[in-house]
């Protein structure tokens, strides 16, 4: 997992890092620095937000073991024939 989490992060600042332009000369060094900050931040949240998550296991009475996807209640909002369920 630290691997993968690594190579998203290297690979986040690699396309990140383009032709320097005139504007960037501009900027000191500290606003450089957050602006890649921020973009790498940007990048994880949504390479985090792709990982499903998934609720506890759940054993029944014949021995079966239900895993769940949970939903992300956008998700759930935008479709109107799923039910909310408890579970």
């Amino acid at each position: 997992m630290k691997r993968s989490l690594l190579a998203v992060c290297l690979a986040a600042m690699l396309m990140g890092a383009g032709p320097v332009s005139v504007q960037a000369e501009e900027k000191g060094a500290d606003e450089l620095a957050l602006e890649g900050l921020n973009k790498l931040i940007d990048a994880l949240s949504v390479f985090i937000d792709a990982i499903p998550q998934y609720e506890t296991p759940e054993l029944l009475d014949n021995g079966d073991i239900i895993i769940r996807r949970k939903q992300k209640e956008e998700k759930m909002e935008k479709s109107p024939g799923i039910e909310k369920t408890a579970t």
